[in-house]
């Protein structure tokens, strides 16, 4: 494993936060902030307007065109892999308790019906190599996906889902999650398919290979190169972006609201600090990196939700208001600007923005799993909009909703510019002072989103410039300016920018795994029958081998 980090590298890091620190205590606060912002307004809105440029249907009837990709591309796949959403979720369950580890490793032929001993070599029976590569499990795999979607989206997002479309945004949300199911399948059983193993047993899986390399293999070679550069450039802004300053932003707003400190230089020296902390795990890659989000997610997850549920608890008899208001909002859009349309535009988008299905960035990290059936990976994937969407954030959305049945602290239609404080605020009026617990929460979502965002932008950082030290110590020192540059300005100018390199990642992506759904049907074939295989083989007595 490579060493995480040297005391030398470490100095020369912290050493490139000295200028900016200087910067900082001689420049007035609230100048700090409105420079960054303007910065980022002059060089991204003309981004900002082209991704979600809004396709007029009629006078009152308009939707951004990048959600039109992301919610037709989804539907799709439900539809073509037979509503695999659904009827793959128990097998997702068995295959992350580790049921079928013995056939992904030595294959269902090897074990159950071809007595020649051919383990651990190519099976002809398969066009692809059979050699189960890989460096982490699938529980590993899920959590360092996870870590990047379970998080802040999931706090501050659904609060200002709210807050722009009103209680109804929820019920988009959860469509959102539920149909992101079969797109996260989908891309990740690529993402496996099409990744690339280094001498060293280090993977390199994501759309940019599988684009590149699957469309070759149907004759569409050009286009694929032209997908895998573009989406390689976004998946790196991406990084930057969502994956990254959000994460400071809102993390820094938490902290410095806990304590009550204001103006800019608190969220930049918060900054500083989360910079370093980031700075001493991702030097270690995925293997690290799913050593440490293995750990965390289970744990904040779990106090987010176990002080979620308390508070849902407490309040039992508003469960069924909450819903009625979901329910009725999600189809009228009352009081809510562009009405119904405005509603489901706000709920998809947060929900996408929050389990990054159809997004293509689950695919870097599922891709470094330990199998050889692609698709065994693709069923564990679509687990992930469920928790992240369907779960966390509609909790989320509930304890807001109720809570502000008594309280009033929001008013639906009007756009925050605070997230998390709004969410802090909710669980504090059932649960006083939890917002000290939910800081910490807050920090490890944020810290684990960073670490595993920082792996998605390397890999697109190493497909356009190489694999090489100092190309990737470029990325990173890149990456890290950019946490500190998150935690000292607004969210509007943060999430805009973020938002907008989320769903360009999702265009190219969406393009080519449509084109690629057949090969995506061929290995979920291949998978199950695998499973079959082994079910029918352990009914006649065959040993299993998990067991030994």
């Amino acid at each position: 494993m490579q060493k995480i980090i040297s005391k030398e590298k470490l100095f020369s890091i912290i050493g490139l936060f000295l200028p900016l620190l200087t910067f900082a205590q001689s420049a007035d606060e609230a100048t700090i902030s409105e420079k960054i912002d303007t910065i980022f307004s002059n060089y991204t809105s003309w981004f900002v307007d082209f991704i979600f440029y809004e396709i007029p249907f009629s006078e009152s009837f308009q939707i951004p065109w990048v959600l039109i990709v992301l919610v037709g591309g989804a539907l799709y796949f439900t539809i073509y892999f037979k509503l695999i959403n659904f009827t793959g979720f128990w097998t997702a369950i068995k295959v992350v308790q580790g049921k079928y580890e013995d056939i992904e490793k030595h294959g269902a032929d090897t074990l159950y019906a071809d007595p020649t001993p051919n383990e651990g070599e190519n099976i002809i029976e398969t066009i692809r190599d059979d050699s189960a590569d890989g460096e982490v499990s699938h529980f590993q795999a899920l959590t360092a996906a996870l870590s990047a979607t379970v998080g802040l989206g999931n706090i501050a997002g659904v609060a200002v889902a709210l807050s722009i479309g009103g209680p109804g945004a929820t019920f988009w949300m959860v469509v959102a999650g539920l149909l992101g199911m079969a797109s996260k399948f989908a891309e990740c059983t690529l993402g496996v398919k099409y990744r690339d193993v280094g001498p060293d047993g280090t993977v390199y899986g994501g759309p940019m290979y599988y684009l590149k390399k699957g469309l070759g293999e149907k004759n569409m070679a050009g286009l694929g190169k032209v997908l895998a550069v573009v989406f390689s450039i976004f998946v790196i802004g991406g990084s930057f972006g969502g994956g990254n300053m959000f994460q400071a932003n809102q993390a820094a707003a938490q902290f410095t609201q806990l304590l009550n400190l204001e103006g800019g230089n608190a969220g930049f020296y918060f900054g500083i600090v989360m910079a370093i902390l980031v700075a001493v795990v991702i030097i270690g890659g995925i293997k690290r990196i799913a050593s440490v989000t293995e750990k965390i997610v289970p744990f904040m997850a779990g106090i987010y939700v176990l002080a979620a549920l308390i508070i849902l608890g407490a309040n039992w008899m508003y469960i069924d208001d909450a819903f009625g208001l979901i329910f009725e909002g999600a189809f009228s859009g009352l009081g809510i600007a562009g009405g119904l349309v405005g509603v489901m535009i706000q709920g998809i988008r947060r929900g996408a923005f929050s389990n990054e299905a159809g997004v293509g960035s689950a695919a870097i990290a599922h891709s470094a799993v330990r199998t050889k059936y692609p698709a065994s990976e693709g069923i564990v994937a679509l687990l992930e909009p469920f928790v992240d969407t369907v779960v966390i954030c509609t909790m989320t959305a509930l304890v807001i909703v109720i809570t502000n049945f008594h309280e009033g602290f929001l008013e639906y239609g009007n756009e925050i510019t605070e997230g998390v404080e709004l969410t802090a605020t909710a669980f504090d009026t059932v649960i006083p002072h939890f917002s000290i617990v939910l800081t910490i929460a807050v920090i490890l979502f944020a810290f684990s989103t960073m670490i595993s965002w920082s792996y998605y932008g390397m890999q697109g950082w190493k497909y356009l410039f190489g694999k090489g030290k100092v190309t990737d110590l470029v990325y990173k020192i890149l990456f890290l300016i950019f946490v500190v540059v998150g935690a000292s300005i607004s969210l509007g100018s943060v999430i805009n920018f973020s938002d907008a390199m989320i769903f360009a990642m999702v265009v190219p992506n969406i393009i080519g795994v449509i084109l690629l759904t057949p090969v995506i049907k061929k290995e979920l074939r291949k998978y199950m029958n695998a499973i079959n295989k082994k079910e029918e083989a352990l009914e006649e007595g065959a040993t299993d081998y998990n067991k030994l």
